[in-house]
């Protein structure tokens, strides 16, 4: 039979019911029942897995009539024994998502969380029969289901239902929160951060600050906000983010999982792309794969991978930060467009309202969002350990170079410029069109300062490369390449031989007291002297072009070199 691969279903029952491909992950259950902590945070970026998971606790947890065992008797946890199996199917359970609960004014998103918190007192109305409520419990439970009640009923409504359930089956409940940072992203994004960040923390500390009610509860979403006191007070909360090595392997695929769906649909000779594409995260030192696109990989027709990620996950905060302040971080966005890595301490407790200012915070968020791999670097003793950060794979790349991408051609559309006229020049040996369109670039981008100080070599260098860098995959982009007698300060090569090459050369001319004419001169005189094109010539670029640029301040002149 066909596999078929669960894309989009992040129901467990779904999954295991429909025979859909399943990577078993109930082990997760095991690591949340072998922790004294009653209250577990799991942040994990998006399409990680962590609704799925919520849905097999469920699953496995919930209290009720039919019997589930089914779904789970060829997985871990079942054959892990008697102490396990008898949780199942013992706990009234509540299962809140704050998935969609976002938009652009916080009226509406309060509305859609009281819309949530409804639903689920709809699931369980059950309770209104009987005697299970008494007389003011039941108005409370009738406001909430049509809407009258006001927000101090909203925001303790989980403990209140956690109450009546534990009264009801004789057993605390299990409480499951997916994405809760949903509607505190959303904030940030539109601006209403203070007034949704109460509304949470609100509700997060009723639910689980010291809840007689609960036996556990497991929390998911991108990031730990802590800094803004979401769970200030909550003595019985842990936390493991994706730098720790607990639940390392329960969110996302390991490199056996993934061996072992390409086998089983007979994709094996795709490893090293699927690899190249999807793998490079480390979870707690565990090398992990985005399940999201190898699934959508694995059941699509294509034989090369798409960036499946980033065409579904939400990107607006961090679209957003990297085009504002990409341009002031453009040595370090430099470093890793070349396959390089830069060295951040990084902040477990990600202060949103910092990431304007703070260079550690805007690290730190694109690691726990999944843009960057984190690998610890020892520290002596007195020091705080810090990671080298580096781009995980070829899919999440492209979201850097498509982000350069939009940043400049915006600010140079205005001045007649545009990313498309300056590659084809590049690549036509156009000195004419080149000049033009750095000049374009020059004057939309770079304030006089930045043309004339100490480090404007570098300056230049590192913005033009980032513009350079959107020309991958088809040709790969390095500076300061060893190449021939010299290191010319960009160069492009094609992945495929018999495509034109590029050799960049670039001068400014203050800080050394020359004209432009004299910083042009010595900057072609360099390319030819060195045989900057020697590599280019070496993998079967064809034709080769030089450039020499040559800036002062905001004036920029190209002459072609040979080649």
């Amino acid at each position: 039979m066909t596999a078929r691969f669960p894309v989009g279903i992040d129901d467990f029952r779904k999954v295991r019911e429909g025979h859909l491909e399943y990577v078993d992950k109930s082990h997760l259950i095991q690591e949340v029942l072998d922790l004294g902590a009653e209250v577990l945070l799991l942040p994990r970026p998006r399409r990680f897995g962590k609704t799925l998971n919520l849905s097999m606790l469920r699953c496995f947890f919930e209290k009720r009539d039919e019997d589930l065992s089914p779904l789970f008797e060829d997985l871990r946890v079942w054959q892990a024994g008697e102490p396990y199996r008898s949780h199942f199917q013992r706990y009234p359970v509540i299962h809140l998502s704050f998935k969609g609960a976002k938009a652009d004014r916080f009226e509406d998103c309060w509305a859609a969380l009281r819309k949530k918190i409804q639903g689920l007192f709809l699931e369980h109305r059950d309770l209104l029969e009987g005697d299970h409520l008494n007389e003011w419990e039941s108005r409370d439970f009738r406001a909430i289901l049509d809407e009258t009640a006001g927000r101090e009923l909203y925001v303790r409504a989980l403990l209140d239902l956690s109450g009546y359930l534990r009264r009801l089956h004789g057993e605390r409940v299990v409480i499951l929160l997916d994405e809760y940072d949903e509607p505190i992203h959303a904030g940030y994004v539109h601006g209403y951060a203070p007034q949704i960040l109460d509304v949470c923390r609100t509700l997060l500390t009723e639910t689980l600050k010291g809840n007689p009610h609960l036996f556990k509860a497991v929390v998911t979403g991108i990031l730990r906000v802590a800094r803004e006191s979401i769970f200030s007070g909550l003595n019985n909360l842990a936390v493991f983010s994706l730098l720790q090595t607990k639940f390392n392997t329960c969110f996302g695929f390991t490199e056996p999982e993934v061996v072992a769906l390409l086998e089983r649909t007979g994709r094996q000779q795709r490893r090293e792309a699927v690899r190249a594409w999807y793998n490079g995260y480390l979870f707690g030192g565990e090398v992990i794969y985005n399940p999201w696109s190898v699934l959508s990989f694995l059941q699509g027709d294509e034989d090369d991978p798409q960036p499946y990620w980033l065409s579904t996950s939400s990107n607006d905060l961090i679209r957003g930060l990297l085009e504002r302040r990409g341009p002031e971080l453009h040595a370090s966005v430099e470093a890793l467009l070349e396959g390089g890595s830069v060295e951040r301490v990084l902040e477990e407790n990600v202060p949103l309202a910092e990431l304007m200012e703070n260079e550690d915070a805007l690290w730190s968020l694109l690691v726990f969002s999944g843009y960057l791999k984190a690998e610890k670097r020892s520290r002596g003793s007195m020091e705080q350990a810090a990671h080298r950060l580096s781009i995980p794979n070829l899919e999440v790349r492209l979201l850097y170079t498509g982000t350069f991408r939009r940043w400049l051609s915006a600010r140079m559309r205005g001045h007649g410029g545009s990313v498309e006229k300056l590659t084809r020049a590049l690549l036509g040996g156009d000195a004419e069109t080149l000049e033009e369109q750095l000049q374009a670039f020059a004057t939309s981008v770079l304030s006089y300062h930045d043309g004339t100080g100490a480090d404007a070599e570098q300056v230049y260098q590192g913005f033009v490369l980032g513009l350079l860098a959107t020309l991958e995959p088809e040709y790969a982009v390095r500076s300061n390449r060893e190449s021939g007698r010299g290191r010319p300060d960009v160069l492009i090569r094609p992945a495929q031989p018999g495509k034109p090459g590029v050799v960049l050369e670039l001068k400014v001319a203050k800080p050394a007291r020359k004209t432009l004419a004299q910083a042009l001169e010595e900057g072609a005189a360099q390319i030819r002297e060195g045989d900057y094109a020697a590599e280019l010539r070496a993998t079967g670029a064809s034709p080769v072009h030089a450039f020499a640029v040559a800036f002062d301040g905001k004036e920029v002149r190209v002459a072609a070199a040979g080649g």
